[in-house]
């Protein structure tokens, strides 16, 4: 039964995880940050999808800095292919870790919708 939606349905991933897993998981290739807060990925399916950041640009949270869009739009693939940003572009994220935020390209495909 693993690979199946109902292996990963009966691991209580809800439906949408559940058939993101079946079908393979993706990876990023590109990412561009687009003026309205979203962000224009390419995955190594050539699916193009965007994915709204404004949810997770709260005060209060790790995003919050980036909320400016001059910081926002710094955004780039880390060598897992995850969406990052580095808090302070003068500090090298490989060395110091907690530099960075990111989102996996698993939350990134899943929590985006098709486009282009």
């Amino acid at each position: 039964m693993p690979n199946t939606v109902d292996f990963y349905l009966s691991k209580a991933f809800d439906s949408k995880v559940a058939i993101y897993f079946a079908s393979g998981r993706k990876k990023i290739t590109s990412v561009k940050a687009n003026k309205d807060y979203t962000l224009l990925l390419t995955f190594d399916n050539s699916e193009k999808r965007l994915f709204d950041m404004k949810p997770y640009l709260k005060k209060g949270t790790v995003f919050e800095q980036f909320l400016n869009f001059d910081d926002f739009k710094h955004v780039y693939l880390d060598d897992s292919n995850c969406v990052s940003w580095d808090k302070d572009s003068k500090i090298n994220s490989e060395v110091e870790w907690n530099n960075k935020v990111n989102l996996s390209s698993d939350v990134c495909y899943v929590d985006s919708k098709p486009c282009c």
